[in-house]
C-alpha cells in the first residue's frame, strides 16, 4: 500500500525529542491529541520508565503505523508533553513578573512564581513523571535547559525594567541562578507530602532576594 503523502503543513520537526509531525487536518489533530492524552494517563499510572509505545496503541486504538508517523519513540512523546507544560509554566512566570514595576515588587513576584509552579505540579501529577524523564534522557535534558534559559530571560527582562543600568553579565547570572533555585526547590517539594512541601517552600521563599544589592 502506498504511504500517505503528507500535507504541506505537516512538516518534520527539526528538534530532537519532539513530535516529527505537526498535524494540519482535523482528523489527524484528533488522533495526535488522543495519543498524547493516553500517554499522559499511562505515564501517571506507570511512571515514565515503565510505559511503552504498545501501551499507547492498546489504550488509544491508534495503529502502530500512525503512532510512529507522529512520534518516533516515547522520548518524542514525553518531550512533546514537556513542551506543552513548559508553555503553561512560562505563561505563569510571565504573569507573575508582569507586576514588577519597582524593586519592592521583585520578592513578592518570585514568591508567586514558587507558589504557581508548586500548584501546577500538584494539580497535574503527571508533570512529576515528565520532569523525572527529562532528567534521565540527554535529549530531554536539552529541552529542559532551553526552558530554563527562556525563564531566566523573562526574569532578566523584569529586573531590567527596575534596574536598567544593571550590568548584563551580573543580571544574567542572577536571573539564571534564581530560576534554577526556584525550579530545584519546587521539584524537591513535590517529592514530599503536602504539609512538608509547604513548610520547605515557605522557608525557601524567605531566602529569595528582597532587593538588588547583590547585583551591585
Amino acid at each position: 500500500m502506498a504511504r500517505r503523502k503528507l500535507a504541506t503543513s505537516e512538516v518534520a520537526s527539526p528538534a530532537p525529542g519532539l513530535a516529527r509531525l505537526a498535524p494540519a487536518q482535523q482528523r489527524s489533530r484528533e488522533r495526535f491529541e488522543r495519543i498524547l492524552a493516553c500517554a499522559a494517563e499511562i505515564m501517571a499510572e506507570k511512571g515514565s520508565e515503565a510505559f511503552r509505545m504498545s501501551d499507547i496503541v492498546e489504550r488509544s486504538g491508534v495503529a502502530f503505523g500512525s503512532l510512529y508517523q507522529y512520534f518516533p519513540d516515547k522520548t518524542a512523546i514525553i518531550g512533546t508533553l514537556a513542551e506543552r507544560y513548559n508553555a503553561v509554566g512560562r505563561d505563569c512566570v510571565r504573569r507573575d513578573l508582569a507586576a514588577v514595576t519597582t524593586a519592592r515588587d521583585l520578592h513578592p513576584a518570585l514568591c508567586r512564581i514558587v507558589d504557581s509552579y508548586y500548584e501546577m505540579f500538584s494539580r497535574v501529577p503527571v508533570m512529576r513523571d515528565i520532569w523525572q524523564a527529562t532528567q534521565a534522557d540527554r535529549t530531554l535534558q536539552k529541552l529542559d535547559a532551553e526552558d530554563m534559559s527562556f525563564l531566566s530571560g523573562l526574569l532578566s527582562d523584569a529586573v531590567r525594567r527596575i534596574a536598567p543600568k544593571m550590568p548584563a553579565a551580573a543580571l544574567a547570572t542572577f536571573s539564571g541562578l534564581t530560576m534554577t533555585l526556584i525550579a530545584a526547590a519546587v521539584r524537591h517539594a513535590i517529592t514530599l507530602d503536602a504539609k512538608d512541601a509547604r513548610r520547605i517552600l515557605t522557608l525557601f521563599k524567605r531566602l529569595l532576594p528582597k532587593d538588588l544589592s547583590a547585583l551591585h
